[in-house]
């Protein structure tokens, strides 16, 4: 186990406390005017599933398992979950529902994600930090706002709603950010 401090973890980290394993669902860091600065963690137990709250100092240490974090191509889905394979190898892992969570919906047939195994099983999933999708719907352009920097609403093609700039029409292609389903920019392709 390696010891970290609470404010260098971040999603997708795998942490061991008191013996058991847990997945960083949000990690985020709070400096107060007055006090000592926290990290507010959420975090789901690997066996179980249980999801659990913790705050810790940033300063404080916190044990990080030893987790090895391989490349993995993203095959299909079926009933058993979500298939990879690893290029290098061809070994097939299959991820279950529980470990995809949100993320499922920005997977795409071939996408390259890092996953972390933990003897021999997929703990967290790690995508790319953006994807491109397409516009499936938005309101049209009312003339004179694209001047100002105001957002609308969007669909993109794969169900999320996200907030673009004015001059986005139906049909076009953006990069969004995984992270926090945001609009980066127009896609260049």
């Amino acid at each position: 186990m390696v010891k970290i401090i609470a404010s260098s973890v971040r999603k997708g980290n795998v942490l061991e406390v008191e013996g058991k394993l847990y997945v960083v669902l949000t990690a985020q860091n709070f400096h107060p005017g007055k006090g000592t600065p926290v990290t507010q963690v959420d975090m789901r137990r690997i066996v179980d599933g249980v999801k659990v709250s913790e705050r810790w100092r940033t300063t404080e240490q916190v044990e990080r398992a030893f987790v090895e974090d391989v490349n993995f191509q993203f095959l299909y889905e079926d009933g058993e979950g979500f298939h990879f394979m690893n290029p290098e190898s061809y070994d097939q892992v299959i991820v279950t529902e529980e470990t995809m969570g949100e993320q499922k919906a920005y997977l795409q047939e071939g996408m390259t994600c890092i996953l972390s195994m933990h003897e021999g099983v997929a703990l967290a999933l790690q995508l790319p930090r953006h994807v491109t999708l397409e516009i499936v719907e938005t309101e049209p352009v009312v003339k004179g706002q694209t001047a100002s920097s105001s957002y609308k609403p969007a669909i993109l093609s794969n169900g999320l709603r996200t907030m673009v700039p004015p001059h986005i029409d139906a049909g076009t292609r953006v990069v969004i950010a995984t992270e926090d389903n945001s609009y980066v920019e127009r896609a260049k392709d």
